[in-house]
């Protein structure tokens, strides 16, 4: 855990937290967390929400990673609830190629600022992340589903450290990193930069012994290597600066890093303060000023499918004025409500340049399933069960891959973006309709001028229809005339 501090244009870092619970260590062949590493983590986690608590933390972002990616089921979900109670915030589980973007934001920031190619590398418990940018920019991002507890396990059994696992460990690294080694190829870095636990445990050893002055390079990890061959076994290391718990999974570790610096051809890596959770730090101070990626990945989308941006705004201004009306009464009130429905209404239409039939399924697909900076998983399923339910009969399976928590919110904010599309289906900036909305439960009424009505027949008939559509989904729609 860092907690930070944003005064006078800059982040300050104010206290770290650090404990190792191993979480993926405890996921099972059936994608299954176990008991005991999940009693670990929940123990760890009710600590830091103590912290939380006597902090008083207004903004607060919790992130998971490459093991909650891959836990399935029930039990995956009773045990993030259980983590959200401990914290008192919930847990965000984000992508591969989002966790490598905060980790280049945080290794960038962590460093002399450097407006020439520079790539960070990120081995975890789990996968690899490896991303090359310029300045504070990613260009070219991977997440790599190999990481060193997971090749500790798989080629160390037993803790047996011999040339022959020390062989295949770096076979294995070398078919993960072939479909990417020729992209990062196509550049020399001008910097490599290191991060998290093995990197700092290996440069630590190193220097240590007395090797890695000036950044840690292939030569010293075959050096590393030799060492653990000749020891044999984790139990029998004899390595300065090398703590027990991590000697367990170093091996593995190591394993993945001279692989990826050979295969990368990267003469030397310095090691660097900030990842991930500096990262996450950077990014939460991106959304209190105007440089919040998913804003720049909503229009970069926009962009990409060609997306009628000004039918966009028209929708999405139609469903923030009518949020407005009901927010108090649907508890509709936060910022994120606001912001998932401007993005939804931003995007309802990305499905339309794959084809015209169906576009809203296409648009929900490519928004559950695409790469999206700055997003989070849940965010990505919220977007698309939004842009999935906002034309035709309101199915109600979408609804069932959101947090329970999330899905009325969701419900209520698809009947809002329905609204707004159904009153601009004539795609004209001219004056409209301008509905008043009275929410209350399961309730809405939609206000409008008699003489508007009487003007529009088509809308009318659309309205009708559309009570229908909702009273099928639970929810009752009455239209009212005013007479005014």
């Amino acid at each position: 855990m860092v907690i930070g501090r944003f005064s006078h244009g800059q982040l300050v870092v104010m206290d770290r937290l650090r404990e190792s619970v191993r979480l993926a260590s405890g996921l099972d062949r059936h994608h299954r967390l176990d008991a005991a590493s999940q009693r670990r983590a929940l123990a760890c986690l009710a600590r830091f929400g103590e912290r939380l608590r006597n902090l008083h933390a207004r903004r607060v972002r919790v992130v998971g990673t490459n093991t909650l990616r891959q836990a399935r089921g029930r039990g995956a979900e009773r045990f993030r609830e259980k983590a959200r109670q401990a914290l008192g915030h919930p847990v965000e589980v984000i992508s591969g190629i989002e966790e490598a973007r905060l980790i280049y934001l945080g290794v960038s920031h962590s460093l002399p600022n450097l407006r020439a190619t520079q790539m960070a590398i990120d081995i975890g418990g789990g996968s690899t992340e490896i991303i090359l940018g310029r300045g504070f920019q990613p260009l070219r991002m991977e997440s790599l589903y190999i990481g060193c507890i997971g090749l500790s396990e798989a080629a160390f059994p037993g803790g047996k450290l011999s040339a022959r696992n020390f062989r295949q460990a770096r076979q294995a690294v070398r078919l993960e990193l072939e479909p990417v080694q020729a992209g990062f190829l196509q550049h020399a870095p001008v910097r490599v930069a290191g991060t998290a636990g093995t990197i700092r445990a290996a440069n630590d050893v190193l220097l240590s012994l007395g090797r890695a002055r000036k950044g840690i390079t292939v030569k010293d990890l075959e050096y590393l290597i030799g060492r653990m061959t000749t020891a044999g076994h984790v139990r029998r290391l004899e390595l300065p600066g090398l703590s027990a718990d991590r000697a367990e999974i170093f091996p593995g570790g190591v394993a993945i890093l001279v692989e990826v610096m050979r295969s990368l051809r990267l003469r030397r890596m310095v090691v660097a303060d900030g990842a991930l959770r500096e990262g996450i730090l950077y990014d939460m101070v991106g959304r209190l000023t105007s440089e919040d990626a998913r804003v720049r990945t909503v229009r970069a989308l926009q962009r990409r499918f060609r997306v009628d941006q000004a039918q966009a705004r028209r929708v999405a201004r139609m469903a923030l004025a009518m949020l407005q009306q009901v927010a108090e009464a649907w508890d509709l009130k936060r910022d994120a409500d606001r912001n998932l429905l401007a993005w939804a209404a931003a995007l309802h239409e990305l499905g339309l340049d794959i084809a015209h039939a169906h576009y809203h399924h296409h648009g929900a697909y490519l928004l559950e399933h695409a790469d999206m900076p700055g997003f989070a998983r849940d965010e990505q399923r919220m977007l698309a069960c939004l842009v999935r339910c906002h034309r035709r009969r309101l199915d109600r399976e979408p609804y069932l891959g959101l947090p329970p928590e999330w899905r009325r919110r969701a419900l209520r904010m698809t009947v809002l973006l329905r609204l707004a599309v159904l009153f601009n289906r004539g795609r004209t900036s001219e004056a409209g309709a301008a509905p008043t909305l009275t929410a209350r439960a399961a309730r809405l009424t939609v206000a409008l001028p008699a003489r508007w009505l009487n003007a529009n027949p088509l809308s009318e008939a659309d309205l009708s229809r559309e009570c229908r559509y909702l009273a099928d989904a639970g929810l009752v729609m009455k239209v009212a005339r005013q007479r005014r």
